[in-house]
């Protein structure tokens, strides 16, 4: 189903149509608080948006963010895998996935150790995640965060993303 969707990096031309892809894709979801597209918007005025993928196939239809993280008790490169948005009407067709595995890749060859978010695990297990760790965030329950090691490392302490992510969620 993603044979005709392409991955490419993000463009100026594209902030308002991921603005929207975000905000929609985020509404109907009780877990939101409506700020994601906010943060992408701060993360890319900070400067703190390493990596910023859309999928296109007739337009936007997907669209994911990366940033760095720190982890306290752990050595390396990683980054925050998130938010990651894809069209109502294009969900569950693999788009989500792509988007992921293409950024996994990239962030590989820029030399990062790994990927931290929080999420549903049955989202980002198939993906290569895993929720076995001693990671915590912020009083999340740690069922909620996953990593992906690009080495044997195993992340151990608090995750500490970007700055616009932890003024949005203490």
């Amino acid at each position: 189903m993603t044979d005709n969707v392409t991955i490419r990096e993000e463009l100026p031309e594209d902030h308002d149509a991921i603005y929207a892809l975000t905000r929609d894709a985020f509404a109907p979801m009780s877990f939101s608080d409506s700020s994601e597209p906010d943060m992408i918007d701060q993360m890319r005025e900070a400067g703190d948006l390493t990596l910023s993928l859309v999928a296109e196939d007739d337009g936007i239809v997907g669209h994911v963010a990366f940033s760095l993280a720190r982890i306290s008790e752990t050595q390396g490169i990683w980054y925050g895998l998130g938010p990651i948005s894809v069209r109502a009407d294009r969900q569950r067709q693999g788009i989500g996935t792509k988007l992921a595995q293409t950024g996994l890749e990239m962030l590989r060859k820029m030399g990062a150790t790994g990927c931290v978010l929080t999420g549903n695990p049955d989202v980002y297990r198939p993906m290569g995640f895993s929720t076995e760790h001693a990671l915590t965030y912020s009083g999340l329950n740690p069922k909620f965060i996953s990593y992906y090691a690009f080495d044997a490392t195993q992340p151990v302490g608090e995750i500490n993303f970007v700055e616009a992510l932890e003024e949005e969620h203490p």
